[in-house]
């Protein structure tokens, strides 16, 4: 296969004003839309062999706006599992738990349907994509990439994994709703090669 190609989704109601989003199946906003109709150029000149994408209607939706081939829904491309933390925002959080970090002390437990996921299975589960990945890049001529459609938290978790670091190491790498970035190689090493790419609001079709 050529790159690995992270997109996540466009934006939604809860993305903008903040609150955690895992299992709340929101669909995305016009401006989500939108984005996603500008991913169209932004992935113009790359030959996507497969797309994988998390089952969230705003991530299926997002990858059939941006023109991608036969999308694969993937249950493993899931957001992360904020367990009692859905639909809470980090400020709202912090009024009872002042240093919270996601990153490193997890969330707290939801129901018996939705526990909550810790870094460490967010990462394990961010492997096992990984793993995937690399399986299914037999299917894919060398030249060609695989896009996965999914969300932040998760794309900055598998990120972190895909470079060797720890699943907290994420925090490192911002993405913005409907933006694109590549996971490449550079003398047999992983690298990334591009990050955080979206096109200006201004130049974004209606």
């Amino acid at each position: 296969m050529g790159e690995l190609i992270l997109i996540r989704h466009g934006e939604t109601e809860w993305s903008r004003s903040g609150q955690h989003t895992s299992w709340t199946d929101l669909p995305l906003t016009d401006v989500g839309e939108r984005q996603a109709r500008a991913l169209v150029p932004l992935l113009a000149d790359r030959t996507i062999g497969l797309t994988l994408v998390s089952p969230s209607i705003r991530a299926r939706r997002t990858a059939e706006l941006a023109g991608l081939p036969a999308p694969r829904v993937t249950p493993e491309l899931r957001e992360w599992d904020y367990g009692g933390y859905e639909g809470i925002t980090t400020r709202e959080i912090r009024r009872t738990r002042p240093f919270w970090n996601l990153w490193t002390d997890g969330v707290d437990p939801g129901s018996d349907e939705h526990p909550g996921e810790s870094p460490v299975q967010i990462g394990q589960r961010a492997d096992q994509v990984l793993a995937g990945v690399r399986s299914a890049a037999e299917e894919v001529p060398d030249e060609e990439d695989i896009a996965l459609v999914a969300h932040s938290h998760f794309l900055r978790v598998l990120t972190a994994r895909y470079l060797g670091l720890t699943p907290a190491e994420g925090r490192l790498f911002q993405l913005a709703t409907g933006a694109v970035s590549r996971l490449g190689t550079e003398h047999g090493r992983p690298v990334v090669a591009a990050l955080n790419i979206a096109l200006p609001e201004s130049l974004q079709p209606e």
